[in-house]
């Protein structure tokens, strides 16, 4: 007697290959018949009509701190994925240490825009390890997860305060170095690490890793090396803003690591072929070295939202940080004076930085969330258009707004293309054997973001509305291609004698819902949202999670360690 079958569907098995007509026989959370399966079972799925294949693999989410309170990690567990990895960019929260608690939270509130009262609410840091933070979810999760070890967390715990502004002594990197090595010993997938100048802590400072010097990334880099199934993450920065330093630090730390080091996102921000040719182009002088860079390829033309509540974005831009870092009443007030708003004015006008420079096209912004009942007529306006109207300048009208509506306004604003040749240049992104897809930020920027939609996105927009992918391609990229880069141990295919990590979907009916603010955190905190249509069941590790789009209630995901769930990679 099998434990389930899954019956009748057009099986795509995620390694690209043509899809045919076969039922699945799973029996102790593995596949252990594909073809006609004539035997009984406990429980039958009828996919007559459906696609069937494997679950999604999500390679650059922040759900470290959420997967405590949400098991199922939603809404990515709505839109097929079946495995996540966490820690990315530096940002873990294990190892900890008391006495870093509170500093690890708001940096990841700062940075990660996970709300501080949700983490505050929801995180009992009743840990030091990092084996006793992945054996706390063991068994209690309903997607496979697993986490890389943050430079930024461990260079904090190791060096305190000191760790956002010194260079690293002798003996602090040789305290990070055993550190790592624990981590890793303990089961975390690799070690990751940011220089992005738009990551700041709770305080405003730049996060602890961005005062390491290229040596420092490369003696932790050098610690995964003797662990089999780990791998590396690290995010430059917006790579109009990188260049050498960063790609051969990248380089570096690869060969010194032993497997590939990936960075994201690459995407298509004009519509120019040079300009995505230079962001692979790392990729392409590591394989000249025998090291591998991966880029994170992000599919869509991306809006993001922005509020005069929160400092990220806005505090990189000049002379504004201190304002943004007031409490804020005291923001406010400085808001209003009009000797501050030409100094930030006249500041904002000098950035260079993407998204910065976006972000204050005054005019171009949108509005996209107001809280005040009386204010909403503006709503899906933009700042420009009702500048016009009132005669003032567009940043004026923009604090003006902000100001009245206690600083709950969010404005949105396109940072890239969307034409129909970006379309086809993202289609060739995706296919570059530089690249993998991702980018999903799953779990953080909740209140300006929400891409956990990415895989049911990817299935409408380019296999369904545009063409620009066939079914089975699509599938692979987000399964099998993303599996085999992590080294995932048998899974990201349906394969006999692979774990039974499955979806089946409606490929005519699948699409993200739009977005919805929902204050379902701890603490009543609130989070962009999205559900999903035509995802009619997932299945982890042979147990069904989902059923039509329905949450079972069943929590058999596996916490992936490195080594044990994951193998080592060629470079």
């Amino acid at each position: 007697m099998l434990d389930l079958i899954i019956k009748g569907g057009m099986l795509i098995d995620g390694t690209g290959a043509p899809r045919r007509q076969a039922d699945i026989g799973i029996q102790g959370g593995r596949i252990v018949e594909i073809g006609r399966v004539g035997e009984p079972a406990t429980q039958v799925i009828d996919a007559g009509g459906l696609a069937v294949t494997p679950g999604f693999v999500d390679v650059h989410t922040h759900y470290d701190a959420q997967i405590l309170w949400d098991p199922l990690v939603t809404p990515s567990n709505l839109h097929g994925v079946t495995t996540v990895i966490g820690g990315n960019c530096g940002f873990s929260i294990a190892p900890m240490v008391p006495q870093h608690v509170d500093y690890v939270t708001r940096m990841l509130a700062k940075v990660e825009g996970m709300p501080l009262e949700a983490l505050v609410a929801g995180l009992d840091f009743k840990w030091q390890s990092f084996g006793q933070f992945l054996d706390r979810l063991e068994g209690k999760i309903a997607v496979n997860a697993g986490f890389l070890a943050g430079h930024s967390t461990i260079r904090r715990v190791v060096m305190g305060e000191r760790a956002t502004a010194s260079k690293a002594t002798a003996e602090d990197l040789n305290n990070m170095c055993s550190l790592l090595r624990e981590c890793l010993a303990d089961g975390a997938l690799g070690f990751s690490s940011t220089w992005h100048l738009l990551h700041n802590d709770g305080d405003g400072n730049p996060v602890p890793s961005r005062a390491a010097d290229a040596a420092e990334l490369v003696a932790l880099a050098g610690v995964a090396n003797g662990f089999p199934g780990t791998m590396l993450e690290f995010a430059p920065g917006v790579y109009a803003e990188w260049g050498d330093r960063e790609t051969q630090v990248m380089i570096e730390m690869s060969l010194a690591a032993g497997c590939s080091i990936n960075w994201n996102p690459a995407r298509v921000r004009e519509t120019d072929p040079a300009t995505v040719e230079r962001q692979l182009r790392p990729g392409t002088r590591a394989a000249e070295r025998g090291a591998s860079i991966v880029a994170l390829a992000y599919p869509f033309p991306s809006s993001t939202q922005l509020s005069l509540s929160r400092p990220y974005v806005y505090d990189s831009l000049p002379d504004w940080r201190d304002t943004m870092n007031l409490p804020l009443e005291e923001r406010m007030l400085a808001f209003a004076d009009p000797a501050v708003r030409r100094r930030l004015e006249e500041g904002a006008g000098r950035t260079v930085q993407i998204p910065a420079k976006y972000a204050v096209n005054w005019s171009k912004l949108r509005f996209s969330r107001i809280a005040s009942a009386a204010l909403r007529g503006f709503l899906g306006k933009t700042v420009g258009e009702v500048a016009q109207a009132s005669g003032k300048s567009a940043f004026d009208t923009y604090l003006d707004i902000a100001l009245a509506d206690g600083l709950n306004t969010y404005v949105s604003f396109p940072i890239d293309a969307d034409d129909d040749e970006s379309w086809r240049m993202r289609a060739a992104l995706l296919r570059d054997p530089r690249t993998v897809l991702g980018g999903s930020d799953a779990g953080a920027h909740l209140d300006s973001i929400c891409n956990a939609t990415l895989s049911t996105r990817l299935l409408r927009e380019f296999v369904k509305e545009r063409g620009l992918l066939s079914l089975e391609e699509a599938i692979h990229m987000i399964t099998d291609a993303p599996a085999r880069f992590c080294g995932l141990r048998e899974r990201g295919r349906l394969e006999v004698g692979w774990h039974a990590d499955i979806v089946v979907l409606d490929p005519d009916a699948v699409a993200p819902h739009p977005l919805e603010l929902r204050h379902d955190f701890p603490a009543g905190a609130a989070r962009l949202y999205a559900g999903a249509d035509g995802i009619r069941h997932v299945v982890v590790n042979g147990v069904e999670t989902l059923r039509n789009g329905q949450p079972t209630g069943q929590r058999h995901g596996t916490v992936l360690r490195s080594g044990r769930d994951t193998q080592s990679v060629p470079r």
